[in-house]
């Protein structure tokens, strides 16, 4: 993956008389380096973002996605996955404007959460299907996630993760399977930047693309803060559970309230006959159930 110069600036910026002699330029080259603006050189991964063209964000999605299926736990059954894509795309297709194709995956762990790559691929987590209730809810965490891909917001994430040791980190702060000084480390310094929290503003997009593409697709938008509250309650009750999604995705009491606020601005009649649950869903955990148990995290060293 081809990476911007270290500073861009460079080339746009000239001093009065910087061509009377080369050791002049030389100190004012010197000068310019050391004067660039803190704020500039932070507001590079933006830059490098809205500089990633589709093709290399889709090649940027497909490389994380190889290393992701040799460092987390996926499962491969048919049925599962057959159930998981359909829903997906029954999203994707929604909201998508730029025709990405789309990959929906389900992580073999019991931890609570979900993810995405740039370049539509999605990951939710066996461990947040099987405490879902109903369809809607786990159709409103894969629309949020295509949020974040639609919006570009794991395109910043990926830059901020440049040269990352993603081997170890990866499993560490996608399923908190590592409690060691050594792996805290890692993740501190290694992909933590590819999966740190996402901006306030970023997740509230994220919010109002999952609510709207859920409605877009004929699905109870409901299921969202539904989804929020059963993982708040769980929280209380088992915080180390999910302590995985709380560590990529924060959330508190008035998320809920503002996807419920945008769900009230929507015609009533507009939400009526939408789909909150279906009879495929509920066969589609028990399929899950019928699968060995997720793999004990305390293996996965």
């Amino acid at each position: 993956m081809r990476t911007l110069p270290t500073n861009p600036l460079r080339k746009i910026h000239r001093f009065p008389g910087e061509t009377r002699g080369p050791r002049r330029a030389f100190l004012r080259r010197a000068f310019l380096r050391r004067a660039v603006p803190t704020a500039a050189l932070a507001a590079l991964p933006v830059l490098a973002a809205c500089a990633v063209s589709q093709q290399k964000e889709v090649q940027m999605g497909s490389n994380y996605s190889s290393q992701i299926a040799r460092q987390l736990p996926l499962i491969n059954d048919p049925e599962a996955l057959r159930y998981i894509n359909v829903l997906g795309d029954s999203l994707a297709t929604v909201t998508d404007q730029r025709d990405l194709q789309w990959h929906f995956n389900i992580v073999d762990s019991k931890e609570v959460n979900a993810f995405a790559v740039p370049g539509g691929y999605v990951y939710v987590n066996r461990g947040l299907i099987e405490r879902a209730e109903t369809m809607s809810q786990v159709a409103g965490v894969i629309g949020h996630e295509i949020g974040h891909v639609t919006r570009r917001h794991s395109i910043k994430q990926m830059q901020k993760a440049q040269g990352a040791n993603l081997g170890m980190s990866l499993g560490c702060i996608l399923t908190r399977i590592c409690g060691s000084e050594l792996a805290a480390t890692a993740i501190d310094i290694g992909a933590g930047g590819l999966f740190a929290h996402f901006s306030q503003s970023d997740e509230a997009e994220a919010d109002q693309e999952g609510v709207r593409t859920t409605i877009k697709a004929g699905i109870d938008p409901n299921g969202i803060p539904e989804m929020f509250r059963i993982l708040l309650d769980e929280r209380k009750n088992s915080p180390g559970a999910v302590s995985a999604f709380f560590a990529t995705h924060p959330l508190e009491e008035d998320r809920i309230a503002a996807t419920r606020a945008l769900i009230g601005t929507f015609p009533p009649r507009g939400l009526e006959g939408l789909t909150r649950d279906s009879q495929n869903f509920h066969a589609f955990k028990e399929r899950l159930a019928s699968l060995p148990p997720s793999p004990d995290r305390r293996t996965q060293r």
